[in-house]
């Protein structure tokens, strides 16, 4: 039952995102919190898998693990299947020692998929865009707060604003309320943020994919085209880009 099964999974700073694959095939995908305790050698935490995956008995198969939050790699490290991915696994060229394992995988992803340069915006914790040519050399991004971090921080850090809910549409931009005021000044400015980067990779990479990924790259995606209703880019949302990423690792360790 067990046969060319695998899980690719990435630690983000929020939640733990798992993929279940059978050889080259994403077979099925679930998220789940952090893990708290650190992994007995041969047994998994089955407390965090999918239902499927219970269900077809698969207990027992290796880990590919990306993270970028070091308490949970520290917590994987016994697990005697675990296979860490590291920058050095990533086939791209021009990689900078402290460029985050996911952006990387991400971008590789992308380019194995469309075979051209990429530009992937991650709406995540962060938003992160990075961009890579078609030959794979990494070109650059950038990293902000992502959406909801926003409006964390502003209910964090002062003593009168509420905490707002990200909403799935553009509130008025011109807000009578303190919760669409806030909504408005995030969505506004980061959606116009998102377009600038968008418009100066084109530039030098006229015919690039802009490819959204992420929690909220759908959201993302959906409010750049409410704001700039006229925007013509080949824009698309691939969820689980940094398992593709992960997928070629496995491959080069997994040649037939």
């Amino acid at each position: 039952m067990n046969e060319y099964s695998w899980l690719a999974l990435a630690a983000g700073n929020s939640r733990l995102h798992w993929g279940w694959f059978k050889h080259h095939t994403l077979v099925d995908t679930w998220d789940s919190p952090h893990i708290s305790n650190a992994i007995k050698p041969d047994q998994l935490p089955q407390l965090f898998f999918s239902s499927n995956l219970i269900k077809q008995g698969v207990f027992d198969v290796p880990i590919y693990l990306a993270s970028v939050v070091s308490h949970q790699t520290e917590r994987w490290q016994n697990y005697h299947q675990l296979n860490l991915v590291n920058l050095s696994d990533i086939k791209l060229t021009n990689l900078y020692p402290t460029i985050g394992v996911d952006r990387a995988l991400a971008v590789w992803g992308a380019i194995a998929i469309y075979d051209r340069s990429c530009l992937v915006i991650d709406g995540g914790t962060a938003l992160t865009f990075t961009g890579a040519n078609q030959q794979g050399q990494l070109i650059g991004g950038a990293i902000l707060p992502g959406l909801r971090s926003q409006l964390l921080t502003l209910k964090d850090k002062t003593s009168a604003l509420p905490e707002v809910e990200l909403p799935n549409s553009l509130p008025p931009r011109w807000a009578l309320d303190t919760d669409t005021a806030i909504a408005s000044g995030v969505l506004y400015t980061a959606i116009s943020g998102v377009y600038n980067y968008i418009l100066d990779w084109l530039k030098q990479f006229p015919d690039s994919p802009i490819v959204f990924t992420g929690g909220d790259g759908k959201l993302l995606l959906s409010l750049l085209h409410q704001q700039f209703p006229d925007l013509s880019v080949q824009a698309t949302v691939e969820p689980h880009l940094v398992f593709q990423g992960i997928k070629l690792v496995y491959a080069q360790k997994n040649p037939q």
